[in-house]
């Protein structure tokens, strides 16, 4: 995702919904991220498709990262035998 440009990529709310295909072309020609705002302060974020899916993954990601460590924290980790163990064990079942 590129970085926002202030003088570029802030709109008040009024502005963008008089030229709403006008931001959409330039939110595919340039790829920044567009900042609507209602009464002077950020309302809304308008994203690529793209720049979409890349958050939602590395939020996933992250999440996933967090769980793990809390795992390890809490003390719920297991041995590489022990995998080993219990992989083994699920492969001879199925």
């Amino acid at each position: 995702m590129k970085t926002i440009s202030i003088t570029n990529d802030i709109v008040p709310i009024a502005e963008f919904k008089t030229g709403i295909s006008k931001w959409f072309k330039s939110l595919k020609d340039t790829g920044h991220p567009l900042i609507i705002t209602q009464n002077g302060k950020p309302a809304g974020v308008l994203l690529s498709p793209g720049d979409y899916d890349e958050l939602v993954y590395k939020k996933s990601f992250l999440d996933s990262i967090g769980s793990g460590i809390a795992d390890a924290d809490s003390g719920k980790t297991y041995r590489a035998a022990e995998v080993r163990a219990a992989l083994k064990e699920r492969r001879s079942r199925g």
